[in-house]
């Protein structure tokens, strides 16, 4: 069955899972949003009690595998769940699911001792992960410029010395995998891997600062000088890090639109109760053409994008290349994200401008979406030149 946008419809065995999600991050994850907002010590409290939350209400790690103690939710499924949790910037991760590409990723990919260390304490909530591969003087669009180093020594511990940036959640991270040159020189298209660093035991490992993302937390700037990691930290094969990447970013970009539609979604709900409640001495603004047209064509960019979502949904489910669907729906999705919040914000008018609704950090999500992840320009060359190839 499909929904009147075209994309599937929720299957009936997930709909009261995917309704029990709502009520949660509606319910417990929204009020706490401006402290999770701000980071510190009192977000990661917060943070903690939401987790064990969901522990209690049997709604954690919903896509993680069952083998690692997730649900085992297959993405065809998880994917109407992860546009309800994603209406929350803080929903993946109060919920278990920000994990599944760092847990993918080691279980997949790592050593033996990778595996039993850290893959069931991170599918726990335990220990966080998160992933530097962008540095401040390469683009970030070009991997094999990349200038941090790993060299061994005669023991075959790697000593990592660089400098990465927009490192998401690397300040509160307990392991960071590093995109690093262990063979070659800047600009060869060989001789990348993939290190695990663990941050809190491992000296020459330092959070340079925060990078506020238009005034949002959650971004850092780290370096890495002489840190040492066992020859067992090295993730899949010495050389094959842009393999691991690319297997990693379809399904991240993937999981990323489905919660960008989950926040337009929001931006849309508020916009509509704006219009019908907020009223004048000639009655309610919606009954106004030009907010009526904010209404129209926001839901026209939601109904023509998700399904564009849903494709790729359908494509990395079956395993099956999907750049072209995979950039297509991004480019879609960050841009209808941005539009639909703008136009909400417009209804909204001054209201809209300051913290007492979701709007500033929807708006900001959806700017920020068109650049971080490959912005726009990226994936509209890539899809085109993919394109122009095809027979």
């Amino acid at each position: 069955m499909r929904g009147v946008d075209g994309t599937p419809e929720c299957p009936e065995d997930v709909r009261e899972l995917r309704d029990r999600v709502a009520d949660f991050v509606r319910d417990r994850v929204f009020p706490c949003e401006p402290v999770l907002d701000a980071g510190g010590r009192e977000a990661a409290a917060v943070l903690r009690r939401l987790q064990r939350e969901a522990k209690d209400a049997g709604l954690w790690a919903l896509p993680l595998p069952t083998e690692i103690g997730g649900q085992g939710l297959p993405l065809s499924s998880y994917a109407h769940i992860a546009e309800t949790e994603g209406a929350s910037d803080h929903g993946p991760a109060a919920l278990g699911s920000a994990a599944l590409l760092d847990v993918l990723m080691l279980w997949r990919h790592g050593s033996p001792h990778v595996r039993e260390q850290y893959v069931g304490r991170l599918a726990a909530g335990e220990i966080r992960a998160c992933y530097a591969m962008t540095e401040p003087d390469t683009p970030g669009t070009d991997p094999f410029l990349t200038t941090t180093r790993a060299e061994p020594d005669e023991t075959g511990t790697w000593h990592v010395t660089g400098c990465k940036w927009f490192t998401s959640g690397a300040a509160d991270a307990d392991l960071v995998t590093v995109l690093a040159r262990t063979d070659g020189t800047p600009g060869d298209p060989e001789g990348l891997s993939l290190l695990l660093v663990p941050t809190r035991t491992t000296p020459g490992f330092r959070v340079v600062r925060e990078l506020p993302v238009l005034g949002a937390t959650g971004q850092a700037e780290i370096t890495l000088d002489d840190a040492a990691v066992g020859a067992d930290h090295v993730i899949g094969e010495r050389g094959k890090a842009l393999d691991i990447a690319a297997e990693r970013l379809q399904l991240g970009l993937t999981l990323r639109c489905l919660r960008w539609i989950g926040q337009t979604r929001r931006a849309f709900d508020l916009m509509r109760e704006r219009a019908a409640t907020r009223t004048r001495s000639r009655g309610p603004i919606g009954d106004l053409q030009l907010v009526q047209q904010h209404v129209f064509e926001s839901l026209l960019a939601l109904r023509t994008t998700r399904p564009l979502v849903y494709e790729a949904v359908a494509r990395v489910d079956a395993g099956l290349d999907a750049h072209v669907e995979v950039g297509l729906a991004k480019v879609a999705a960050a841009r209808t994200l941005q539009q639909v919040a703008d136009a909400a914000i417009q209804v909204h008018g001054a209201a809209g401008l300051v913290p007492d609704t979701a709007l500033p950090a929807l708006f900001r999500t959806g700017r920020a979406a068109r650049i971080l992840d490959g912005p726009d320009e990226l994936h509209v060359t890539s899809v085109a030149k993919r394109v122009l190839r095809a027979p």
